[in-house]
């Protein structure tokens, strides 16, 4: 798939993310939330999974750099200088609260891995912006 659709599909993951993120805000204290926050930690997991392609895409592109899993390409992005310490400290917990989230259902794990989507939508946003520029 080439870099430009990848990108495109980003994009629309990100804003459908942003989307169940408000909806789960706005139900927050109602019967429907549950519903809505599950949504949005779905959407978090597809969205990380275009990110991450993304990013390997960009990498082999624009950097010459080859990486195959989700952490080699985040460590990557990182080491050529894209993103601060911070970052990849925040992108490998949500590569694996994603797994978490993919992988096992508990009402607590769904509602600590939702909390933190929010800030994790802004650093994908952030990385959206460097690899489109």
């Amino acid at each position: 798939m080439a870099l430009e659709k990848k990108l495109n599909d980003f994009r629309n993951a990100l804003d459908r993310l942003d989307e169940s993120i408000e909806k789960s805000i706005i139900y927050k204290d109602q019967e429907e939330y549950s519903f809505f926050r599950d949504s949005a930690i779905q959407r978090f997991e597809f969205t990380l999974e275009i990110a991450w392609k993304s990013i390997k895409s960009y990498l082999l592109v624009n950097e010459g750099v080859e990486c195959r899993s989700p952490k080699s390409c985040m460590r990557e992005f990182f080491s050529i200088g894209h993103i601060d310490q911070s970052e990849i400290s925040t992108l490998l917990e949500m590569i694996d609260d994603r797994n978490l989230a993919t992988h096992t259902y508990h009402e607590s794990l769904s509602e600590e891995i939702f909390l933190k989507i929010e800030e994790y939508s802004k650093l994908l946003e952030k990385i959206y912006k460097i690899i489109s520029a």
